[in-house]
């Protein structure tokens, strides 16, 4: 889960991928990088670990000129957090080519070995998203007809037609190439979002932006066009031209469309639209959904309050209160200085920055009944301290309702969610999790219902990756050789980052 944003202009642009990425914060915390081409073709890049606020300053702000850029906001998954692996990336050949990514390969390695022995080209980290940079790369020298002349857009979208067939995974591109313009493109089962849009000048002329999520696109004056489909992709020439689409119809892409459930339970932000559903009405959708499961363990008259675990929380439990005729009442307060805890690097880090992110409101919570509801449960750990507080405020009794389903398996495009031992619900009942995290019952939604709560905004979604919740990968590699290197790679990652913090007195953002 990272950002990535990119925008063709009539004018300087480093100002707007900066007010991007930070609409997109929420989707990484870990680093940021914008990188621009200026009016001589030359590449100007800053990326490091950190904020976009603490990454980009107005030093390096008047050294990324031109009118077209591209930007990234890092999440770190497995085996991915040193200011080397932060993006984009940069490859001089051919022409000159940089691109950020969003997600997760899941054929790293033989992608490595082949860029290594058949490619000929040279890896300098253990990042897949420099892989993806490289195989896109020499895709696009092998697809240019006749060497030395103009690059053409078919040859463009040749090159990422053979990308396809050797990646593997979840991703969605932005990348630009010198002396041509902006590609951007998703992967054939579409399972990381991506959207574009037009804005009109006074003159009649069009600028284009491409999102993560539409938020950036609404607030630097974006009309949304559109999502680019499963297997899509997008030229957006710097000489001023209109852009250039090759969408395939679903026969010709040959894989089935199965977007990433989880972006509509917590990860994109509810003002956003992805694959044409409102991310705020499905989450409202499943509040409604979650009542009719707590309704058939408890009745009404059994809670007396409920309260969001903000933020992305909040949402669902407005029509579950609204559906169970309870109160809706804001008995966390949040601390906005706090980043999220759940796409903090380290389970430490998580569970000391949940009593610095939340404080309670006791009156809210003095001998009452109180249903929380929260996105998901992930580890119980944060759930668990949470209950706690609740009770610590005055609470008679604490119900806990999960947004989402239990989740029993690791996501594997682009989400860090731990080793399946880590996983509260892997092994455990709806009882035992309750017992777990202190909690007088716990209440999971139902898949079948979560899948409802999306495809009633957009009916021609029939599938959903939720390989997390169900155990079934869409692109249909994953086995358990494939869950034990994960769960090594994000072992190592997790000691590392235990190393930092036992060196360290300080809370690391």
């Amino acid at each position: 889960m990272c950002g990535v944003f990119g925008v063709v202009a009539r004018s300087g642009v480093s100002q707007e991928i900066f007010d991007a990425l930070t609409m997109l914060q929420h989707r990484g915390q870990d680093a940021a990088g914008i990188a621009t081409v200026d009016e001589n073709d030359k590449i100007v890049l800053r990326k490091d670990n950190g904020l976009v606020r603490d990454v980009i300053h107005t030093r390096h702000m008047k050294h990324l000129n031109g009118n077209a850029g591209i930007g990234h906001v890092r999440y770190p998954t497995a085996g991915c957090s040193s200011p080397a692996e932060a993006q984009p990336f940069y490859v001089n050949s051919p022409f000159g080519l940089v691109l950020a990514h969003n997600g997760s390969l899941t054929n790293t390695e033989e992608l490595k070995k082949e860029v290594f022995e058949v490619d000929k080209r040279h890896l300098n980290t253990n990042s897949d998203s420099e892989v993806l940079t490289n195989v896109f790369a020499h895709e696009l020298f092998e697809a240019q007809e006749v060497r030395g002349e103009n690059l053409k857009t078919e040859s463009i979208f040749n090159a990422v037609r053979s990308l396809f067939k050797r990646c593997v995974g979840g991703y969605a591109v932005t990348a630009m190439i010198v002396g041509h313009g902006m590609v951007a493109f998703r992967d054939p089962n579409g399972i990381r979002p991506l959207c574009y849009g037009k804005r009109m000048l006074s003159n009649g002329k069009n600028e284009y932006a491409v999102s993560s999520e539409s938020v950036a696109l609404d607030a630097l004056g974006f009309e949304l066009i559109g999502d680019v489909p499963a297997g899509g992709m997008l030229f957006i020439p710097f000489d001023g031209g209109e852009i250039e689409v090759d969408f395939p119809t679903v026969e010709e892409n040959k894989k089935v469309f199965a977007p990433c459930i989880f972006e509509y339970v917590y990860l994109a932000r509810p003002d956003s639209i992805i694959d044409g559903v409102s991310v705020y009405k499905a989450r409202l959708r499943q509040g409604r959904t979650l009542a009719k499961t707590v309704l058939k363990e408890l009745s009404k008259e059994d809670i007396d309050v409920v309260i969001p675990i903000p933020d992305s929380g909040r949402t669902a439990a407005i029509d579950l209160a609204h559906e169970l005729d309870a109160k809706y009442r804001e008995g966390f307060i949040k601390n906005r200085y706090i980043g999220r805890t759940f796409i903090m690097p380290g389970q430490e880090l998580r569970v000391k920055s949940v009593r610095q992110k939340l404080n309670t409101t006791p009156l809210e919570f003095k001998g009452k009944n109180v249903l929380l509801v929260d996105d998901s449960i992930v580890r119980g750990t944060t759930s668990r301290k949470i209950v706690e507080m609740a009770r610590e405020a005055g609470a008679k009794k604490v119900y806990f309702a999960s947004a989402a389903p239990a989740v029993r398996f690791p996501n594997v495009y682009g989400i860090d969610l731990p080793a399946r031992e880590e996983l509260i619900a892997n092994a455990l009942t709806e009882e035992e999790i309750a017992i777990k995290i202190g909690a007088d019952k716990v209440f999971y939604q139902n898949l079948e219902d979560l899948h409802d709560s999306v495809k009633d905004g957009n009916s021609s979604i029939q599938k959903f990756e939720d390989g997390c919740f169900s155990g079934n990968y869409v692109t249909g590699d994953i086995d358990e050789d494939y869950f034990k290197k994960i769960e090594c790679l994000r072992g190592n990652s997790a000691s590392e980052m235990s190393e930092k913090l036992d060196n360290s007195n300080e809370l690391i953002l």
